[in-house]
Protein backbone atom coordinates (compact mmCIF):
# COMPACT_ATOMS: atom_id res chain seq x y z
CA UNK A 1 0.00 0.00 0.00
CA UNK A 2 1.40 3.39 -0.82
CA UNK A 3 2.20 5.84 2.21
CA UNK A 4 -0.07 8.98 1.95
CA UNK A 5 2.20 12.05 1.82
CA UNK A 6 -0.76 14.70 1.41
CA UNK A 7 -2.72 16.27 4.44
CA UNK A 8 -1.95 13.35 6.63
CA UNK A 9 -5.71 13.07 8.33
CA UNK A 10 -4.19 13.46 11.94
CA UNK A 11 -2.77 16.70 11.37
CA UNK A 12 -6.35 18.29 9.77
CA UNK A 13 -7.13 20.30 12.87
CA UNK A 14 -3.61 21.57 12.80
CA UNK A 15 -4.25 22.61 9.33
CA UNK A 16 -7.25 24.09 10.11
CA UNK A 17 -6.21 26.04 13.13
CA UNK A 18 -3.53 26.98 11.32
CA UNK A 19 -5.73 28.95 8.28
CA UNK A 20 -7.73 30.41 10.92
CA UNK A 21 -5.08 31.86 13.10
CA UNK A 22 -2.53 33.30 9.89
CA UNK A 23 0.63 36.08 10.77
CA UNK A 24 -0.25 39.09 8.93
CA UNK A 25 2.20 38.19 6.32
CA UNK A 26 0.23 35.33 5.86
CA UNK A 27 -2.69 37.07 5.00
CA UNK A 28 -1.26 39.58 2.92
CA UNK A 29 0.62 37.22 0.55
CA UNK A 30 -2.55 34.97 0.56
CA UNK A 31 -4.55 38.07 -0.79
CA UNK A 32 -1.90 38.15 -3.84
CA UNK A 33 -2.16 34.23 -4.52
CA UNK A 34 -5.96 33.11 -3.96
CA UNK A 35 -7.97 32.73 -6.64
CA UNK A 36 -5.45 32.04 -9.29
CA UNK A 37 -4.43 35.62 -10.00
CA UNK A 38 -1.03 34.22 -10.95
CA UNK A 39 -2.35 31.64 -13.43
CA UNK A 40 -2.33 28.47 -10.65
CA UNK A 41 -4.32 27.58 -7.57
CA UNK A 42 -2.82 28.06 -4.55
CA UNK A 43 -3.46 26.28 -1.20
CA UNK A 44 -2.72 27.41 2.14
CA UNK A 45 -1.52 25.22 4.83
CA UNK A 46 -1.23 22.48 2.92
CA UNK A 47 0.52 19.20 4.54
CA UNK A 48 3.04 17.43 2.72
CA UNK A 49 4.43 14.76 5.08
CA UNK A 50 4.87 15.59 8.66
CA UNK A 51 5.20 19.39 7.21
CA UNK A 52 2.26 21.88 7.15
CA UNK A 53 3.60 23.97 4.23
CA UNK A 54 2.16 27.87 4.33
CA UNK A 55 1.49 27.91 0.40
CA UNK A 56 1.68 25.37 -2.36
CA UNK A 57 0.80 25.24 -5.70
CA UNK A 58 0.33 21.58 -6.94
CA UNK A 59 0.49 22.21 -10.51
CA UNK A 60 3.88 23.69 -10.49
CA UNK A 61 5.46 21.24 -7.25
CA UNK A 62 5.57 25.21 -5.78
CA UNK A 63 6.30 25.32 -1.87
CA UNK A 64 6.39 28.97 -0.55
CA UNK A 65 7.26 28.87 3.31
CA UNK A 66 7.24 32.49 5.26
CA UNK A 67 9.92 32.83 8.27
CA UNK A 68 9.14 34.70 10.98
CA UNK A 69 11.45 35.49 13.82
CA UNK A 70 11.36 31.87 14.97
CA UNK A 71 13.27 30.66 12.04
CA UNK A 72 16.36 32.20 13.31
CA UNK A 73 16.83 31.19 16.68
CA UNK A 74 17.67 27.56 18.50
CA UNK A 75 17.92 24.93 15.79
CA UNK A 76 15.28 26.20 13.59
CA UNK A 77 17.56 27.39 10.71
CA UNK A 78 18.62 23.59 10.78
CA UNK A 79 14.92 22.05 10.59
CA UNK A 80 14.02 24.45 7.87
CA UNK A 81 16.92 22.93 6.14
CA UNK A 82 15.59 19.16 6.77
CA UNK A 83 12.08 20.69 5.38
CA UNK A 84 13.65 21.81 2.41
CA UNK A 85 15.83 18.53 1.78
CA UNK A 86 12.79 16.35 2.42
CA UNK A 87 10.44 18.41 -0.13
CA UNK A 88 13.04 18.78 -2.53
CA UNK A 89 13.24 14.64 -2.38
CA UNK A 90 9.25 15.03 -3.01
CA UNK A 91 10.34 17.20 -6.24
CA UNK A 92 8.91 20.01 -4.74
CA UNK A 93 10.86 23.63 -5.03
CA UNK A 94 11.19 25.43 -1.98
CA UNK A 95 11.10 29.63 -2.11
CA UNK A 96 11.25 30.98 1.63
CA UNK A 97 10.68 34.49 2.32
CA UNK A 98 10.90 36.56 5.67
CA UNK A 99 8.31 38.30 7.08
CA UNK A 100 9.90 41.25 6.30
CA UNK A 101 10.32 41.12 2.78
CA UNK A 102 6.12 40.35 2.43
CA UNK A 103 5.38 43.01 4.76
CA UNK A 104 7.90 45.88 2.61
CA UNK A 105 8.32 44.70 -0.79
CA UNK A 106 5.40 42.10 -1.21
CA UNK A 107 5.19 43.37 -5.24
CA UNK A 108 8.84 42.32 -5.22
CA UNK A 109 7.77 38.84 -3.11
CA UNK A 110 4.93 37.94 -5.36
CA UNK A 111 7.29 39.27 -8.61
CA UNK A 112 9.63 36.45 -7.86
CA UNK A 113 7.07 33.84 -7.29
CA UNK A 114 5.37 34.89 -10.82
CA UNK A 115 8.94 34.26 -12.13
CA UNK A 116 9.64 30.77 -10.71
CA UNK A 117 6.35 29.68 -11.88
CA UNK A 118 6.90 30.70 -15.42
CA UNK A 119 10.16 28.96 -15.53
CA UNK A 120 8.72 25.61 -13.95
CA UNK A 121 7.18 22.75 -15.69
Amino acid sequence: MKKKVFNIKQHKKLRQKLRGEMPHPELLLWQRLRGQQLGAKFRRQHGIGSYIIDFYCPEKCLAIELDGDSHYIDNAPNLDKKRDEYLNSKCIHVLRFTNTEVNKELDAVVGKIAETMAVMN
